[in-house]
């Protein structure tokens, strides 16, 4: 069986190879539907291909959140290459610190190397001033960053954990990653969030089903303008109402009003007397001054524009 497993998986990363040459290196898909999707569902397949495809570096810098995507890349980068991983986090003003926290802690289970890179982003114009393409410009100048630590550490390629859900969803931020010539090892293998979120499990990484993250800064609608007061008070009141007992939250920020999206599941909890009460005081708390519950739920990319919502 091992042997018949080992023979599928070469001839799939021959095509995945060839397929790549022929685009100039480009990921694709060919990876995944040469595959048949039971043996693709193996994790014993999955995790040979990712552990391979880290085997082909000599050494690599890990864009590290701390969540499932980045703690499962950087648990098998550590596992293949070592000390000749480096993981960084951006403290830069739009991740909470409750995340920041996390991800040292993640990183150390990893055994990795963790760096903390404190980039203020709220000195930059295109972060400040917020258009459609804020996400595009933040990428590119993150990733600069770390491009600049790869180079001063000797360390090959600069790994970030996009997979393929992530290309249904309105991401300027990827163009960003692909013109500095980051490497996408999910994309690239063709994994998607649920395959990541099995092999974390399997892995034994505690975040395997934590929920997905994004900047702060996706709270604010396009063309209002980013302050350190609007994140501040976006981060207190979701913390506040994550310690309340919901599992999720996203609060859409809009001049003096908080729109909360929550699990749809968990939208009728919220609208018990008592937790309604909580909720409202913690906005108000927050600085809101109109606190309102969107029916809807929770919907990724709720403040993209309106053509590329899926």
């Amino acid at each position: 069986m091992r042997k018949r497993i080992k023979v599928i998986f070469e001839v799939c990363l021959f095509l995945f190879e060839s397929y790549s040459f022929a685009n100039n290196g480009a990921p694709g898909r060919l990876f995944l539907s040469a595959m048949s999707q039971k043996n693709f569902e193996d994790l014993n397949v999955v995790e040979t291909a990712l552990r391979d495809w880290m085997s082909g570096l000599t050494g690599a810098l890990v864009a590290f959140s701390g969540g499932v995507d980045s703690a499962l890349m950087l648990s098998v980068a550590v596992e293949v290459l070592g000390q000749r991983v480096l993981a960084v986090t951006f403290d830069s003003g739009a991740l909470p610190r409750f995340e920041l926290d996390r991800a040292t802690r993640v990183a150390s289970d990893c055994g990795a190397r963790h760096h903390i890179l404190r980039v203020d982003l709220l000195d930059e114009p295109f972060f400040r001033e917020n258009p459609p393409e804020r996400c595009y410009h933040c990428k590119k100048a993150l990733f600069a960053r770390l491009d600049e630590l790869a180079r001063r550490h000797k360390l090959e390629a600069v790994l970030e954990g996009s997979n393929q859900g992530d290309l249904d969803d309105y991401r300027p931020g990827l163009k960003a990653v692909r013109e500095m010539g980051a490497r996408s090892p999910f994309l690239e293998l063709g994994l998607d969030k649920a395959q990541i979120r099995a092999l974390a499990r399997r892995r034994g990484l505690d975040i395997w089903n934590a929920p997905a993250r994004a900047c702060l800064a996706t709270r604010i609608p396009h063309g209002e303008a980013i302050t350190r007061a609007r994140l501040s008070r976006i981060e207190r009141l979701e913390q506040a109402i994550l310690a309340i007992g919901f599992s999720d939250v996203r609060v859409r920020d809009s001049r003096d009003s908080a729109r909360i999206e929550l699990p749809a599941d968990e939208i009728s909890r919220a609208m018990a007397a008592e937790l309604r009460e909580q909720i409202a005081h913690a906005g108000e708390n927050a600085g809101y001054r109109f606190v309102a519950i969107d029916l809807r739920g929770y919907r990724r990319g709720s403040l993209n524009p309106k053509s590329t919502n899926k």
